[in-house]
């Protein structure tokens, strides 16, 4: 079988580790390329030991370079910095998939408003499809330019939008509680998240405006097929002092005739046949226990006779189904592979 050559720009973050731990084990890419100015001229397997038999020497950051070795570039950059990339990368006729959030909101206004800077790129917007395999497939599969969405918005979205398509909740009063491990907030020196800081501590943070919200409102209007502003949630993020990991627990309105039951009939159809989607038994609630280091969104659903809501739970690893193992499983339907290539 031929290869698909593949390059990690930012390959020394965490997503970047994930996406090593991934592509150094599929069966149809090699990787080619990995960058990182920390540690330009070690070999990978020296920076990480746990790819010791990885010889590939990490490289300076530079499109030209990166073009001249690979086919499909993964971006674990942070905003902004990553359509730096992307722009000259696809000029030179190279693949890429995005895990930032430089081309995951349609609108210029709203990033600029959540992410305090004008967007880097916005002619490329029109040209970007959003990477969540379960909903956009037919897209991805013949994109060049792949947004991948964040961890706490797939962890939303996935339960909810199949919902809102199928009129079983309304599209008012939707609240998400979400909690994440401590790697969602990436690699680095930062006082809240040094050990002594976040250890047997559980705390809320960015509860009015979290750069997350806009892209699940987004995605959650067009399931139901409303104006872009037509809705509007409350979220919630919590840090967890775990490694990986998010749960998140989704409160919605029910409408007449909608019971736990009903709700999990509905998303076994919306996702029949999709590798990465486990719907439990009604009343049975989701545990990120169960989806730790794989690519599976867990999904559980109760209902609230007395309040007349639906109690959705959502689980997912924030490192491979929140990004890397989404931005693979994109990748594997780019190539026309199996979806759960590499991941299993």
């Amino acid at each position: 079988m031929t290869k698909t050559s593949v390059a990690i720009v930012g390959a020394s973050g965490y997503a970047g580790e994930e996406l090593l731990r991934l592509l150094l084990r599929h069966p149809a890419a090699e990787l080619t390329a990995a960058t990182s100015r920390q540690y330009a001229g070690q070999a990978v397997g020296a920076v990480f030991p746990r790819y010791r038999e990885c010889q590939l020497p990490f490289i300076n950051p530079d499109a030209e370079q990166i073009a001249g070795r690979a086919e499909v570039a993964f971006l674990a950059l942070p905003h902004g910095l990553a359509a730096e990339y992307a722009v000259p990368l696809l000029t030179r006729g190279v693949k890429v998939i995005d895990i930032s959030a430089d081309f995951r909101l349609r609108d210029t206004e709203v990033y600029a408003r959540y992410y305090k800077t004008s967007h880097p790129a916005p002619e490329l917007l029109s040209r970007a499809v959003y990477g969540l395999p379960e909903r956009y497939a037919d897209a991805i599969r013949t994109a060049d330019l792949i947004a991948c969405p964040g961890c706490y918005p797939t962890s939303v979205i996935l339960p909810v939008a199949a919902l809102l398509h199928a009129k079983l909740v309304e599209t008012t009063g939707i609240e998400a509680i979400s909690l994440s491990g401590v790697t969602g907030a990436g690699r680095k020196v930062d006082l809240p998240y040094l050990f002594p800081e976040c250890n047997e501590s559980i705390r809320p943070y960015a509860v009015t405006g979290h750069r997350h919200l806009p892209e699940i409102e987004q995605e959650l209007a067009v399931a139901a097929g409303v104006p872009a502003n037509a809705i509007v949630i409350n979220f919630v993020p919590h840090l967890l002092p775990v490694n990986r990991g998010i749960l998140s627990t989704i409160l919605l309105q029910a409408r007449p005739g909608t019971t736990a039951e009903t709700a999990v009939e509905c998303l076994r159809a919306a996702y029949d046949g999709k590798p990465f989607v486990r719907i439990l038994n009604p009343g049975e609630l989701a545990d990120t226990k169960h989806v730790t280091m794989t690519n599976m969104c867990e999904i559980g659903c109760a209902f609230d006779a007395r309040t007349g809501r639906l109690i959705v739970s959502s689980a997912i690893d924030n490192l491979t189904k929140g990004a890397s193992g989404q931005a693979v499983q994109c990748l594997n339907l780019s190539m026309g592979l199996p979806e759960d290539a590499g991941l299993n």
